[in-house]
């Protein structure tokens, strides 16, 4: 049995290493996409995995299912579609490496995954199903996504989502904040930004936690804070763990989604319900979660930037 089956997008994200007199980029193409990354912390972290999704039948799309391969992610889950491209997106970064993205998406491979194409087989084998809200964007993929949700559920599994804001990528915020509060309503575990607690109701991430445990029905939530950290609360408690300091950030493409991934990798490793943790349990899972994904950022990339695990138990 698998540990966790993630549905979502597998992308090439082209990420600027230098740029010309003009402002032009030298951009380099890495693989990404948030449940490629999620799913290779989780292996990287000793955790079986496998991705549900869509790639074009092009270079891209025979890369991305290569990487996932090489580092064991199951992907008889990924269908490679001659009728669409390899979705792309191109990373611009800030001063202090973090990102914002543009999409090459209109549509994207990863956007027309049919329920039909959906692999059952692998949601009833694992334990976890993961998805984000990428693939609530559109159709088809919405309803593939929908569908596969509610075949999880109907199996046993527990849920996992990442709300995973994307501004450029919804037609306005309204249809976002719907998207994702479905995607919320869903989930016994959840990986949000204060960021998107902020932009769905408002509120402060020790808030927007509550929230979710007492109004959702969520039994453990993981509040990034960038790079302050992440509050982590379930029912027993919560409790809020600080990012290693003095790391060179060159690129946060991925952070999130490794931090996501290298959570759950703990979480199962303990092998209890996700309301039965204790706070030091929450706080042992975080402190190796927010170690990883800062570890992450001293390189550019997503799935290529996890690093081996002797090097995050080095710096707890």
């Amino acid at each position: 049995m698998k540990d966790v089956v993630a549905l979502g997008e597998l992308l090439i994200d082209f990420a600027p290493v230098s740029t010309d007199e003009a402002g032009y980029p030298t951009l380099k193409a890495q693989p990404g996409g948030a449940p490629g990354n999620f799913l290779a912390a989780l292996q990287k972290y000793g955790c079986t995995t496998g991705l549900i999704g869509k790639v074009g039948d092009d270079t891209f799309g025979h890369l991305l299912k290569g990487t996932l391969d090489k580092i064991g992610i199951d992907t008889t889950g990924l269908i490679i579609d001659p009728a669409v491209f390899t979705t792309l997106a191109f990373v611009t970064l800030d001063a202090t490496g973090n990102r914002s993205f543009s999409f090459a998406r209109k549509p994207g491979a990863d956007t027309c995954l049919r329920s039909e194409e959906v692999n059952t087989a692998l949601l009833e084998d694992c334990k976890v199903f993961h998805f984000g809200t990428l693939s609530l964007t559109s159709e088809p993929a919405r309803s593939a996504t929908r569908d596969a949700v509610a075949y999880a559920k109907k199996q046993g599994k527990l849920i996992s989502f990442d709300p995973n804001l994307r501004k450029p990528l919804w037609p306005s915020d309204e249809a976002a904040k719907e998207q994702m509060e479905w995607g919320l309503h869903q989930a016994d575990i959840v990986k949000i930004s204060d960021e998107e607690i902020e932009f769905l109701w408002g509120l402060s991430p020790e808030a927007g936690a509550q929230k979710l445990l007492t109004e959702y029905g969520v039994k453990l939530v993981y509040a990034t804070l960038g790079p302050k950290g992440c509050h982590v609360a379930n029912p027993n408690g919560s409790c809020e763990v600080p990012s290693p300091t003095g790391l060179h950030v060159i690129d946060t493409t991925g952070a999130g989604d490794i931090f996501g991934g290298s959570a759950m990798s703990q979480f199962l490793h303990l092998g209890k319900a996700p309301e039965a943790l204790t706070v030091e349990e929450l706080r042992t899972i975080t402190r190796f979660a927010c170690c990883a994904a800062s570890l992450s950022t001293q390189t550019h990339g997503g799935i290529t930037s996890v690093v081996p695990e002797a090097e995050v138990r080095a710096i707890l």
